[in-house]
């Protein structure tokens, strides 16, 4: 295959001097010396991806193909390629000119590998998929404003939803993706979506390293116009990504994010981005049904809406933000031992919020032995909530994993 190639390519270069180039005798030959095919190249070491400039040392010549080794080819006396993957390639040069055509010895070109830089290797996850998204942090102190001293100007505090949910996806191909989710924060609220693609140049810099993005309205953490699309990489682990770009008034913006979790807008939801106190929907048909995770309500179909008891529809849920789950019973609790109103059992427990085991958008796992939602025997042992849909007012929850063919209890909520 790469023998009929370089014939085409012969081919192709040869073409246009049989019609610019006298022909000699009887022999059929070019006129002028047959070309002699080399040169030298130049990889540029302070930054990723690899550009390599080569230059043609070719004698009698003035068409140039060039082979990079990577499966591409470019023409020209001097020329730029650029290599995303390291590896070793073999490069070669086709001159050709009034006495034909020469080939150079083909020269190996060494790419480093980005990832052997720690940085660059968490920034991408190169021990994993080599793509890592990553959001913005939850914790206060996201975005942190300082003059061009390192002065503190201002620190944020909670953040808006619309930001919360972006997503900047930056890969060991160079390319960096940003999905809003929705909307994008910019001047100050909720707007139009600036969904963008692109590509960055990554800078070891002795140590002090930085991201450069390519493509008109690229951006990570705020679409403020950062200058030259620069950012200082202050912190870049398996957990965390500081970022630090100079604004245009001098002033520096510094951004802290996470990796993307799936859950997270499920839990703002569920906390309403700090507290939310939920009820059972005494308004709703079957506002509790009891079976299997095949036939849900298969061991009671639930009663009709308002007819739950005072006592248990009465009961108030409350999330957190910090994953303190409390329950208020008011005066009773409607309790599953003798099904009837009994003395209250509130109180508060810790919980572990993740992706769901079984079927649902996310879950919860209240740590506390005896902490339950809904009813009393929900979930007794294993304590675990599945969220099966949810928005700003209501929310339908599974007891249990739904493993093993167990009893599951679907609840119907809605905010207080």
């Amino acid at each position: 295959m790469k023998n009929i190639v370089r014939l085409a390519l012969l081919g192709l270069l040869a073409a246009p001097l049989l019609t610019s180039c006298e022909i000699e005798g009887d022999d059929n030959k070019l006129e002028g010396p047959v070309p002699e095919s080399s040169f030298t190249f130049q990889a540029n070491t302070t930054e990723f991806p690899t550009v390599v400039t080569f230059t043609s040392t070719s004698q009698n010549g003035f068409l140039y193909q060039w082979s990079f080794g990577d499966n591409t080819r470019g023409s020209g006396s001097t020329v730029q390629h650029t290599y995303n993957r390291p590896g070793t390639y073999q490069v070669e040069l086709i001159t050709a000119g009034r006495g034909g055509t020469g080939i150079s010895a083909k020269q190996a070109v060494t790419i480093p590998d980005a990832c052997a830089n720690t940085t660059f290797s968490k920034l991408v996850d190169c021990a994993g998929s080599g793509t890592r998204v990553w959001a913005f942090s939850n914790e206060p102190g996201a975005i942190v404003r300082e003059t061009a001293g390192g002065t503190l100007i201002s620190s944020s505090g909670a953040l808006q939803n619309c930001q919360l949910d972006d997503q900047f996806s930056l890969s060991n191909g160079f390319t960096v993706n940003y999905e809003s989710g929705g909307q994008t924060f910019q001047n100050g609220t909720c707007g139009t979506s600036r969904n963008h693609s692109g590509s960055f140049v990554f800078r070891p810099n002795g140590g002090s390293p930085q991201l450069v993005l390519k493509g008109k309205g690229a951006f990570i953490g705020l679409p403020d116009s950062v200058a030259n699309k620069t950012y200082d990489i202050l912190e870049a682990t398996d957990t965390k990504l500081r970022l630090r770009g100079t604004n245009p008034d001098g002033t520096r913006t510094i951004v802290t994010l996470a990796p993307y979790d799936a859950t997270a807008p499920i839990k703002r939801l569920l906390t309403g981005g700090s507290t939310r106190t939920w009820k059972l929907d005494n308004t709703a048909d079957a506002p509790i049904i009891v079976g299997t995770e095949a036939a849900p309500s298969s061991y009671f179909a639930g009663v009709a809406a308002g007819a739950l008891p005072t006592c248990q529809s009465d009961d108030e849920y409350t999330f957190t933000m910090a994953n303190v789950y409390t329950y208020d019973a008011k005066a009773e609790t409607f309790s599953a031992n003798g099904f009837s109103c009994q003395a209250p059992q509130s109180g508060s427990s810790p919980f572990v919020f993740g992706p769901a085991a079984g079927a649902g958008l996310a879950q919860f796992t209240l740590t506390r032995a005896g902490a339950f939602l809904g009813t009393t025997d929900a979930s007794p042992t294993e304590r675990v909530y599945r969220i099966l849909s949810i928005d700003n007012q209501k929310m339908t929850l599974r007891s249990g994993s739904g493993q093993n063919g167990g009893t599951v209890f679907t609840f119907k909520l809605v905010v207080k």
